[in-house]
């Protein structure tokens, strides 16, 4: 009898994971099905897809293990719905920790047989609330006198059993309102400041990313540190912050008009905050050296951080949750009720992220036909089995491709299933996306996919990045050549592509390279900005049909727009 066990997490990002005898069958981000970015909260829309893809009841499922910020603090309204489980009390319901959910994402997606894991953060469970105390060294607080919630927690996995070794906490000092929910503000964290310098360069706590990129624009001015690092423990300076911080924008119309200054408050909390990670790391192996580290939390997903950590040789294999914001805690409650609670052994780990449900060819024709483009003479549609070499002579011949495959990616980043695809060589063809197709700043840049094979080729260190989580840097003979893919600094946040993560898209670059003599494709997410990734097939069509998009492929049909019929 197969045992299926739910994971669901209710933060910001919110997510609902099934595994199948250890295994994750399906997931899904909520944003992606109510096309609110950053979505969270009531789980009834997630928890549906998820039996719905399995053909399972809610009755059906041997365990549900759930965990968010905040449990008991939380605004009344962010649960606001019935709940899918209200009614099935025989099935054990088990609330998680933050740091403890994000720790078990890290080590059940982990290629790793024993490891350590580093969770760092803005805020997670209060000291209250934390399940796994016991055991575990933290600093001296008054935690009796307010909020303190954890900010970086430090954990070994021996293979068996996950053993909490040392957390820090910090005292909340300010709420942030965003959609339905109540976030924190963790005083002392690493998240907490960036989600700060985020608020302030751009008027959104939530464009972390898009700060990593301006940070290249930006020069450091000799500005002093930020953190204070000492004893294993990092504080934020606070003098610091207050004496440059002191021109916040109001939005898009006063950061362009100031970009420098902007840009180089950027540089610098992006150049503190690869310098507090660094330290982070290095104290915690003081603590328990071991070659292997999983790292998760928000702050994991600072790609230039990641490739900071990398060079320092502090860690030897660093493993990092593809999902490692709050939308993988999902995956963290999952594992651990298969580990911890039924007791059983890790399994297989998953060899790619396309966890979504895929589309039959019966759902595209609807959204074609739903779309008007069916017998449209602006549009041609091509069915074919040959559909990625005819892609690939599109991309040859310099067309934006939107390419929609299989499931969708899990996780922040896209992977080739929900891409827009373009030859890098084109002469100016990051504008050309940014302005035209993204509709977002002109400063944002765009990664490459290679394959595995040659990647050394491309790069200077070559190093393995399914994820999309980790850069690096053009060599010298191919910047100018590959310009739609290099950054300001000279460097891309690469995806490396294997025939067995997927055959499809390998195939792709393999038969671009064959027209093109060039082995990487710029790729960059199917929506546009503030919009999650799309999901459905006629989300694609719609973002197609409003933006500068020239092919669409949707499983194996192509199709192509008459420019000159649409105008």
């Amino acid at each position: 009898m197969d045992t299926y066990i739910l994971g669901t997490g209710l933060s910001h990002d919110g997510s609902t994971v099934l595994l199948k005898n250890g295994k994750i069958l399906v997931a899904i981000e909520k944003e992606r099905l109510t096309r609110v970015k950053h979505d969270g909260g009531n789980d009834f829309n997630t928890v549906q897809y998820c039996l719905d893809f399995a053909g399972i009841k809610a009755s059906d499922l041997a365990l549900i293990v759930q965990a968010s910020n905040f449990e008991n603090n939380i605004s009344p309204g962010q649960y606001a719905g019935r709940r899918y489980f209200d009614g099935y009390i025989q099935t054990p319901v088990i609330t998680l920790s933050h740091h403890l959910a994000h720790a078990w994402s890290a080590v059940g997606m982990s290629p790793f047989e024993e490891c350590n894991v580093m969770i760092v953060d803005g805020a997670g469970s209060p000291y209250a609330q934390c399940l796994d105390l016991e055991g575990t060294t933290t600093p001296s607080y008054p935690f009796s006198n307010g909020m303190y919630c954890e900010k970086d927690s430090f954990y070994h996995f021996n293979g068996k059993t996950l053993i909490p070794l040392f957390k820090d906490f910090s005292e909340v000092k300010l709420f942030q309102e965003c959609h339905s929910l109540k976030l924190p503000t963790n005083y002392h964290s690493i998240g907490g400041l960036y989600h700060a310098a985020s608020q302030y360069c751009f008027g959104n706590m939530n464009d972390v990313g898009k700060l990593m990129g301006l940070a290249p624009f930006g020069i450091l001015n000799g500005k002093p540190p930020l953190f204070k690092l000492e004893s294993g423990i990092i504080e934020v300076l606070y003098k610091n912050v207050d004496a440059y911080f002191n021109k916040p924008s109001s939005g898009y119309d006063t950061f362009k008009n100031d970009f420098k200054h902007y840009a180089d408050m950027a540089r610098w909390v992006q150049d503190e905050t690869e310098k507090a990670i660094i330290y982070l790391f290095k104290e915690r192996s003081k603590l328990y050296p071991h070659a292997n580290f999983a790292y998760a939390g928000g702050v994991a997903l600072n790609a230039v951080a990641n490739f900071k950590l990398r060079r320092s040789g502090i860690v030897k294999n660093l493993y990092t949750q593809p999902a490692a914001g709050d939308n993988g805690i999902a995956i963290g409650c999952a594992y651990y009720g298969w580990h911890e609670i039924l007791g059983q052994q890790k399994a297989s780990i998953p060899d790619h992220v396309f966890f979504g449900r895929s589309y039959s060819n019966d759902d595209v024709e609807k959204a074609l036909s739903d779309a008007g483009i069916i017998g449209n003479t602006a549009f041609s549609i091509n069915q074919t089995t040959k559909f990625v070499a005819l892609t690939a002579e599109e991309l040859g011949r310099g067309k934006v491709v939107g390419w929609f495959q299989g499931g969708a990616e899990f996780g922040p980043r896209a992977l080739g299933h929900r891409s827009i695809l373009a030859d890098p060589r084109i002469k100016d063809i990051k504008n050309h996306i940014n302005s035209a197709i993204k509709f977002r700043e002109d400063f944002r840049p765009f990664a490459p996919s290679v394959r595995i094979d040659d990647v050394q080729k491309y790069f200077i260190h070559g190093w393995e990045s399914p994820y999309m989580i980790l850069i690096d840097e053009i060599k010298p003979e191919w910047k100018n050549q590959l310009d739609g893919i290099v950054h300001r600094d000279g460097t891309c946040r690469v995806q490396t592509v294997t025939s067995a993560f997927n055959p499809d898209f390998y195939q792709l670059i393999s038969d671009f390279e064959a027209i093109t003599g060039i082995g990487v494709l710029l790729n960059t997410s199917l929506n546009r900005k503030g919009m999650p990734i799309v999901e459905t097939p006629a989300e694609a069509l719609s973002l197609f049909l409003s933006g500068a998009i020239d092919v669409l492929v949707l499983n194996n049909f192509i199709i192509c727009k008459h420019h000159d019929l649409l105008l």
